[in-house]
């Protein structure tokens, strides 16, 4: 066995770790909503998710592997090393974030550490000033501009079903109400983790797609079928393990969630997903889910959102591109100085 097919076995594994942890640490955004509203059992809830995760990745097309892969950072100046000090970030925050229960979005870690692990290489091979230039800017300007939007369009999308849902059932009383939606809900919660699946585990097959091709063992881009199968099993193990702590945190921390609240929520997050989906972004299902259930909350009163929980939230949001491009600097710094990715 080559040793630059050994490297390649490697990273491969490195990131179907991080996409097991993707949907470990996304899974609070699959289950929270139908755990909070009691309309599922965690166990239950986690199974749901978890099949159509992997159902989703083989119905819903590649563009956003291709944008991850190849449409983001440079091909000519990544090497296998600056995917793997990538993915080092991208996991090292994923586990800080999840051991402090907040709900960032790993989707936008990978996307740092895949791009601080790029500059790294171009600071050390060109010199520091050249950092940015390994950067694709259309991809990146139209990924922070979903990063801005996706999380608006939650909550816009999710008042808007929340005000429908009270028109319509205006002569119901709310325990008739949620004997309905305690059965529709399961259909929302389906159609998000479907949403889920399919976005966040192209991400890890773009990765994959890119070290095949650094690596000259695929010539073009192009998404092979077991990569596919690989990342859609891979998200849908860990959103079975679950991410308890998160959990918490969206589907009881921010509002008090109904059955027909949980609906109108993952209703609206996931068709914001899928919208993104369809044009090749990758987007952050945690910072969508998390508004649309801001946008629930806000329905009733103001006061019904606890606003520190959402700030704390929106901090962990805005340093998770940094912070994981910091970590992927340091790691690539460190595989450097060992002279594992010479000049």
């Amino acid at each position: 066995m080559s040793s630059a097919l050994i490297l390649v076995i490697v990273i491969t594994a490195v990131a179907l770790v991080f996409d097991f942890l993707n949907g470990f640490h996304d899974a609070a955004n699959s289950v929270a909503t139908v755990v909070a509203t009691r309309v599922l059992t965690p166990l239950q809830a986690v199974i749901w998710a978890a099949v159509f995760n992997f159902i989703s990745v083989f119905t819903f097309g590649t563009a956003v592997a291709h944008t991850v892969g190849a449409g983001m950072v440079d091909l000519h100046a990544v090497t296998v090393y600056v995917i793997l000090a990538g993915l080092i970030g991208a996991i090292f925050w994923d586990l800080v974030t999840w051991w402090f229960g907040l709900p960032t979005s790993s989707s936008h870690a990978l996307f740092g550490g895949y791009a601080g692990a790029a500059m790294a290489r171009a600071a050390f091979s060109r010199g520091f000033a050249h950092s940015f230039e390994v950067l694709i800017w259309s991809g990146w300007i139209k990924t922070l501009i979903f990063m801005i939007l996706s999380p608006i369009i939650g909550l816009v999308l999710a008042y808007v079903l929340m005000t429908a849902v009270y028109w319509m059932f205006r002569h119901s009383t709310p325990k008739k109400m949620d004997v309905y939606f305690r059965k529709l809900q399961l259909v929302s919660a389906a159609l998000f983790s479907y949403a889920h699946g399919t976005n966040d585990a192209q991400k890890t097959m773009g990765i994959i797609t890119g070290v095949l091709m650094t690596t000259g063992f695929l010539h073009e881009f192009h998404v092979p079928t077991w990569v596919i199968a690989a990342a859609g099993s891979a998200i849908g193990l860990g959103t079975l393990s679950g991410g308890w702590r998160i959990v918490h945190t969206v589907g009881s921390r921010i509002t008090k969630l109904r059955p027909r609240g949980g609906f109108c929520a993952e209703t609206a997050a996931a068709l914001s997903i899928l919208i993104a989906t369809a044009v090749g972004v990758g987007v952050s299902t945690t910072h969508v889910i998390t508004g649309a259930i801001t946008g629930v909350g806000s329905i009733q009163r103001m006061k019904a959102v606890r606003w520190g929980v959402a700030t704390n939230i929106a901090w962990a949001w805005i340093l998770t591109i940094p912070a994981s491009a910091a970590v992927a600097w340091i790691s690539y710094s460190l595989l450097y100085s060992a002279g594992l990715d010479p000049r």
